[in-house]
């Protein structure tokens, strides 16, 4: 095949030859990339009918047929038409049916938004926090944070005037291989960690022993996740020869999980495992994910919690195993070189074909939104730009060397909308780092939230004011992958990364200047006063971080737990393995004494009064 030839097939494909660098330079993909990204996704083939076709309410629909056909609506009701190309507008959301010759096809009819936070409190600016799970702890929680922790966090963060706690993915992740503990490299969008539960939510507290762990500042994931599937695996002996009352609710879920479950227990007991164990855990995992959000809900917050759909999965895990034809093969996701990443990103994961996509009528992207908002009031989109497109970098090859592939998004986002309507769901799109204008101004439209972070939120030599933030965007004062405002303020995160050889000096050198410029931006805001702190103070810098986000014009302000309780540590230092104790880090108080804390209780007043003034 020759150059012309590949270029001509790679734009069928959906590859994108020419692309613009973080710096704004045009940038051309090589043949030879082209090429071997085009041998991964295969020979395109003819394009088959497609099994649905995406919608909005009011608008017309193009449709590939002709004649007369039946359109039945999800209610049931029907209606004969005649198709020239097109279907009439249909009014009412939701998955229909339009039978024409000896076909059929659904057709997704979706609102033109997503539900959005101001349709659950018109005109009114709402606060929550951001919880890495396991990092809470209760007596008897064999020492990882659970379900039960996060209930009583969400008790008492509602009392106080909390709306959602934003959580880290919480994935099913691979029970025989406790090593991989990573949250954002999971095995299963579909399905939920066991790890991450109390038993005792379903099962009774006469069922479940009192299990001790010694005090720990850092989870030890081998060890803790032994001992943790050690009592589930009783729990679930005692169960199958008891003769429990809650025996036919367990078999209606193995029976309502249908293919998708018994496909992915399945896949968790191949090495001689039994199923029904397994499916024993995602019962489990499912009654307690709903408690907790039942428990947020009942104390009054009006979102509850939000979940994180990871952007990726391990092309090694049970939901690629079970349907491998669905995701990429033989390319991993990843980012183009920028400034903070000269060599570009490979993550080492996969991500749904987009031909699949379509061919299958979005069955997965159906269900993966689905299993996402079935116990949350909120889902956060990882790397939303994989709605639009996701940079491809072939096994083996330098990540320089991928490209850009693009994805269905004008479907994407409409069934994205019209699933946040079915499940009331708000949405959240990460949208941090360098991309078009143009897909801001789509996830705008579409009632998708950006996310607008603190340290990113400056011109070129100050920090922006909060009413120079987005409207429309989540203010946070960082996520977990970032510093935390004590670590910043003190240099830990320049510390952490000198050791790894990740830092130039030139950004160590700018921080004395950056804090000054932070402390301007507080002072003229009216979130503190006087002088600026010494580096090693960390408290009122934290108070007027907190205050200046709250301030924030976006409906939704998000403090991660750590800045409320004032802590240097970040969760995950992105790039590092054992360098940094990545999702490890555990507090010190219980759950429900947290913020009880005299700083935490400052804080959370200080959000409170800003966010309502």
């Amino acid at each position: 095949m020759n150059d012309e030839a590949i270029l001509e097939q790679a734009h069928r494909a959906g590859l994108a030859i020419d692309w613009t660098d973080a710096n704004g330079r045009p940038q051309r993909v090589s043949v030879a990339s082209l090429k071997r990204i085009l041998d991964a996704l295969g020979a395109s083939g003819p394009r088959q009918l497609r099994p649905l076709v995406t919608a909005t309410i009011g608008q017309p629909i193009g449709i590939d047929a002709d004649g007369p056909a039946e359109l039945v609506l999800e209610d049931g009701s029907r209606q004969s038409l005649t198709l020239h190309q097109s279907i009439p507008p249909i009014g009412t959301p939701g998955y229909h049916t339009l039978r024409h010759a000896d076909r059929e096809t659904t057709i997704a009819v979706a609102p033109p938004r997503c539900l959005t936070i101001d349709d659950i409190a018109p005109g009114q600016k709402l606060w929550g926090l951001a919880v890495q799970l396991y990092s809470l702890k209760r007596p008897h929680d064999g020492g990882i944070g659970d379900t039960t922790a996060l209930a009583m966090l969400a008790r008492d963060a509602a009392s106080q005037g909390a709306d959602a706690l934003a959580l880290s993915p919480t994935h099913s992740l691979f029970p025989d291989d406790p090593n991989r503990f990573g949250p954002y490299s999971p095995s299963s969008r579909l399905f939920l960690n066991p790890l991450l539960i109390d038993p005792v939510t379903m099962l009774g507290e006469h069922r479940v022993e009192a299990e001790t762990e010694p005090e720990q500042p850092l989870i030890d994931w081998p060890s803790a996740a032994r001992r943790k599937y050690a009592l589930l695996r009783r729990l679930y002996d005692d169960f199958a020869t008891s003769h429990s009352s809650r025996a036919p609710a367990f078999e209606a879920f193995l029976r309502d999980g249908g293919p998708t479950l018994a496909g992915h227990i399945g896949f968790e007991a191949r090495h001689g495992g039994d199923p029904r164990y397994y499916g024993f855990l995602q019962w489990l995992s499912d009654g307690a994910f709903a408690a907790a959000q039942k428990a947020a809900k009942d104390a009054g917050m009006r979102i509850g919690l939000i979940s994180d759909l990871a952007i990726g999965l391990d092309c090694g895990g049970a939901q690629v195993g079970a349907n491998p034809d669905q995701f990429l093969a033989g390319l991993s996701i990843g980012a183009p070189p920028d400034m903070f990443n000269p060599l570009g990103q490979d993550w080492g994961l996969t991500s749904f074909s987009p031909r699949a996509l379509l061919d299958g009528g979005f069955a997965p992207f159906i269900a993966t939104l689905r299993a996402n908002m079935r116990h949350a009031g909120g889902v956060r989109i990882d790397h939303a730009m994989g709605l639009m497109r996701l940079w491809l970098v072939p096994h083996g090859a330098p990540s320089s060397e991928g490209a850009y592939l693009s994805y269905p998004v004008d479907d994407l986002l409409r069934l994205l909308a019209l699933e946040s309507h079915r499940n009331r769901a708000i949405v959240i799109g990460e949208d941090l780092g360098t991309m078009p204008p143009s897909f801001r101004d789509r996830c705008r439209d579409a009632g998708i939230a950006g996310m607008d972070v603190l340290w990113f939120q400056r011109g070129w030599d100050r920090f922006l004011s909060p009413h120079e933030w987005r409207a429309d965007a989540v203010g946070m004062t960082t996520t977990h992958d970032l510093p935390t405002v004590a670590g910043w303020w003190r240099g830990a995160d320049l510390e952490l990364r000198r050791g790894i050889g990740t830092v130039e000096e030139s950004e160590i050198a700018q921080r004395p200047a950056e804090r000054g410029a932070l402390w301007r931006a507080f002072t003229e805001a009216g979130v503190a006063h006087g002088h600026q702190p010494s580096d090693d103070t960390t408290d009122p810098v934290v108070d007027a971080a907190i205050g200046f986000v709250a301030h924030a014009p976006g409906p939704l302000a998000i403090v991660p737990l750590e800045d409320i309780m004032g802590v240097a540590e970040q969760p995950n230092l992105p790039g590092t393995i054992d360098q940094h104790p990545n999702w490890r880090r555990r507090f010190h108080q219980p759950a429900d004494e947290m913020l009880r804390q005299p700083a935490a209780e400052k804080r959370l007043r200080l959000l409170k009064e800003r966010r309502s003034s």
